[in-house]
């Protein structure tokens, strides 16, 4: 099977929006690790002031996680799929967060132009065609001293890791899926995920982007080595 791009992923994910909630809740820990994550950013008082930019928030649950972590910053929640906005917006939210549709290479066009203090982007750059380009699109709309973290199914590169994402696959992620009607979706997340940079691999494409102070940070439970928290930082 090859990979779901462009007009194809957006597609799948309005498809399977309606059962996205209860599928990714199935997982262990995963909201929690969102949460971990979206901590991460480390913005003092609850981000009182920041702007926040939520690049692919899907049907909310990254948006969520930034709440419980910046519950006082201005919060734009950005996803390409029309069916995943419209189960996020359907959902209650404080006067701080809103959402617009737009793809991450295309947010200029929607408006969405910052300077941001503050990026958080949860299982987004393995799905765009040119992740070195997303960055730079990110990056560009980022004030100076802003700060970035990446929540993302990034291998460690052993291949016990390699070995236990696909057997997770097998036995539960893609038989799920199939039976809501969306293999080639969750498919796609499998294959995606293999064929993505290793850790480090996506570490120095942040670098190589003109990030600093790039740190690879860990996740716990079944997904050590599978999904990895990349934090760093635009030089003041």
């Amino acid at each position: 099977m090859s990979l779901l791009r462009d007009d194809a992923l957006s597609a799948a994910f309005d498809h399977a929006a309606a059962r996205y909630d209860l599928l990714v809740a199935a997982s262990p820990g995963y909201h929690a690790h969102l949460r971990r994550s979206a901590r991460r950013l480390g913005l003092p008082d609850e981000g009182r002031g920041a702007r926040v930019l939520d690049l692919g928030c899907g049907t909310g649950a990254s948006t969520a996680a930034l709440l419980s972590a910046v519950g006082r910053a201005d919060i734009t929640g950005v996803d390409a799929s029309p069916g995943m906005l419209e189960r996020a917006t359907a959902k209650r939210w404080p006067a701080n967060v809103r959402f617009v549709q737009a793809s991450a290479d295309r947010l200029g066009a929607a408006g969405v132009d910052g300077p941001f203090d503050a990026v958080f982007a949860a299982y987004l750059f393995r799905n765009v065609p040119d992740p070195d380009h997303t960055l730079a699109a990110v990056r560009a709309r980022m004030a100076p001293g802003a700060r970035i973290a990446v929540h993302e199914y990034a291998l460690s590169g052993k291949p016990a890791h390699r070995a236990l994402w696909t057997t997770v696959c097998r036995a539960l992620i893609v038989p799920l899926g199939r039976a809501g009607g969306d293999a080639g979706l969750y498919e796609h997340l499998w294959r995606s995920v293999l064929g993505f940079d290793t850790a480090e691999e996506f570490a120095g494409r942040m670098r190589a982007a003109g990030f600093t102070d790039v740190r690879v940070l860990p996740l716990p439970g079944w997904q050590t080595g599978i999904t990895h928290t990349f934090v760093a930082r635009v030089a003041s």
